[in-house]
């Protein structure tokens, strides 16, 4: 469903930012008091009502708290319900090979290369095994290269978990992509690319640097407290972002939330 390249260009591609669920394996588990499969299904119910024509529901990893395949059995579970075309990137917190395995389905994928329209979405793992910080394996940048050796006349958005640029955040930014001055030399080569979508940071962010928009959405959950030097939450609500990419290589985006704080948050834990 998702990756279909003879489908003649749209005049816009609207898309569903989420990410950062922190999905639990247990229906009756919290994560620092929050029920984190409710407040998941919440936002996606209001991303629904929302915006009646949506084209892709991307998700950009710490998809599941507890990495079984209990959490992304329930994960994908709600999304194929959508039947809207879902993607999907791994985050610190999650277990590649457990989602890749679960989250393939006839609406639900892990692909890191996908054609929708004239945009080509480049999807990648940040993931450092044992750690909380984010690193671009070569791996990952020479594949990433090779997409934007390629890419044409489409335009490119990336995709990854952790963040690209710091927040001002102390704490956050000793998680930031270790190498993200190398990523930054690559992609600012390649003119084609308009966007960069990151998550981790459990809070807005919409910056223009070097020529890219850069974006990161708030959590489906529990949010962090901007601009601290400790770990520190946030009462603002749970949200998602929505963006409208038009063929030619431009985009609108806004932030929705839920209209009410999340019920049960602990907000004097000193972490999680």
């Amino acid at each position: 469903m998702i990756d279909d390249p003879d489908i003649p260009a749209k005049n816009t591609l609207s898309i569903v930012h989420i990410t950062d669920l922190h999905i639990l394996a247990k229906p009756e588990s919290r994560l620092l008091g929050v029920d984190t499969r409710y407040s998941f299904n919440e936002v996606l119910q209001l991303a629904l009502t929302t915006f009646k024509a949506i084209d892709l529901v991307l998700l950009t990893g710490d998809l599941a708290q507890d990495p079984v395949a209990e959490s992304y059995s329930c994960i994908v579970r709600t999304l194929d319900a959508l039947q809207i075309s879902c993607l999907c990137l791994p985050g610190n917190h999650d277990d590649v090979a457990v989602m890749s395995s679960v989250l393939n389905s006839a609406w639900v994928s892990c692909k890191p290369d996908t054609h929708l329209s004239n945009w080509q979405l480049i999807c990648l793992n940040s993931q450092v095994n044992g750690s909380e910080k984010g690193h671009l394996a070569d791996a990952e940048l020479i594949y990433l290269e090779r997409c934007l050796s390629h890419a044409g006349k489409k335009n490119v958005l990336i995709a990854v978990h952790h963040h690209v640029l710091p927040t001002e955040s102390a704490w956050l930014d000793t998680m930031i992509i270790d190498n993200y001055p190398r990523f930054w030399s690559l992609i600012t080569a390649y003119p084609q690319v308009k966007l960069v979508v990151n998550g981790h940071i459990h809070q807005e962010m919409d910056v223009e640097y070097k020529g890219v928009r850069v974006l990161a959405t708030p959590s489906t959950c529990f949010q962090f407290k901007p601009k601290s030097v400790h770990f520190g939450l946030d009462n603002k609500p749970p949200g998602f972002r929505f963006i409208e990419l038009t063929a030619p290589g431009q985009l609108s985006t806004r932030v929705v939330r839920l209209p009410h704080a999340l019920e049960g948050l602990e907000m004097t834990t000193k972490g999680y």
